[in-house]
């Protein structure tokens, strides 16, 4: 996924069809004069769906396209013939994807299995024909419903990136590098800070052709809860990640202090990301001899952990030991 073509945020402006009006005909023939009202309903209006489509990895497509009208249903009309009903449109999105309130901020829904439909905005009902209100005291009713109005507004579209593994840490931590080796993914990689300005996603291979989806997270900064840095914009992607893999290179100060600072600001984004399984693995150990590792683990997190380098190669068959395993914890 190129950085240009990576939209994971949208506003739609969609409107439901409005209700075809019913009929107020009543039945004339030669040899019927007073047949009596006949009249048709008229034809639900269309509605707009957000449809999950496993084929999409981004909102790209809907960024020119954000007005979305469904049809008007038809009229009623004699013989009771109901209209037909209005064209459905349905909006195509990328599994992970979460619609909200434009106004509000509200969750509205969620768009994670594949082939999933809900309707967005509902199309009018509707009118009923004349022929519905015949009583035995009223048998020639000359009125009828007109339609229902359709449903219009604005939302947001949200995507949240759908992977196994999520990839955790400062800028130039080793993630992008890391997500290159293991995968056939080819994320950009420089030695400057925020060279990843979106999420990358590979599929790492594994044992008896069994494999895992891996996602590269923007770096995140120390205050990213607040936004700095674009941090909310990265962090709402680690919320659809199974197990989190925060990446400390081997050359950081402090070690457990950085893990520190990147465990409070998710927490502070959203506690119940606390839940999700953790891993440690301490980037670019090639750098370090037997004695400093050994020195460096004896400070580490109480969580599971591993060096490794991923340029060397170092380690990176028992890193994905470690992540299988606590995939199927």
């Amino acid at each position: 996924m190129a950085d240009s073509n990576f939209i994971d945020y949208v506003k739609i402006f969609s409107r439901s069809g409005n209700g075809g009006g019913g009929s107020s005909h009543l039945r004339r023939q030669k040899y019927m004069p007073k047949g009596g009202p006949d009249g048709g309903d008229g034809g639900r209006g269309g509605h707009v769906i957000v449809k999950a489509n496993k084929q999409h990895w981004t909102l790209l497509h809907l960024k020119y396209n954000r007005h979305v009208f469904a049809g008007n249903g038809g009229n009623g009309s004699r013989e009771q013939r109901s209209g037909s009903d209005g064209d459905d449109k349905t909006i195509e999105v990328p599994l992970g994807t979460v619609v909200r309130d434009v106004e509000t901020g509200e969750l509205l829904f969620e768009i994670t299995e594949e082939g999933q439909e809900v309707i967005l905005m509902k199309g009018g009902r509707g009118g009923l024909g004349n022929y519905n209100f015949k009583t035995s005291t009223n048998q020639t009713p000359r009125y009828s419903q007109t339609g229902e109005s359709g449903i219009e507004g604005w939302v947001i579209l949200e995507l949240k990136v759908l992977a196994d593994v999520g990839l955790v840490g400062f800028p130039n931590a080793g993630k992008s590098t890391l997500l290159s080796v293991v995968s056939a993914a080819k994320p950009k990689i420089a030695n400057y800070p925020f060279t990843t300005l979106v999420p990358n996603l590979g599929i790492v291979s594994y044992h008896d052709n069994q494999s895992f989806a891996m996602a590269d997270i923007p770096g995140i900064i120390e205050g990213a809860h607040e936004g700095k840095g674009l941090g909310l914009r990265f962090l709402r992607h680690i919320e659809r990640n199974s197990v989190l893999l925060f990446i400390v290179p081997a050359d950081s100060k402090d070690i457990r202090e950085e893990y520190n600072i990147l465990l409070k600001e998710i927490e502070q984004y959203n506690p119940e990301l606390l839940d999700k399984r953790r891993v440690l693995g301490i980037s670019k150990a090639d750098l370090l001899d037997e004695e400093l590792t050994e020195a460096l683990s004896q400070d580490l997190p109480d969580l599971p952990h591993i060096f490794f380098s991923a340029l060397s190669h170092y380690q990176l068959d028992p890193l994905k030991d470690m992540l299988w395993q606590a995939l199927h914890m």
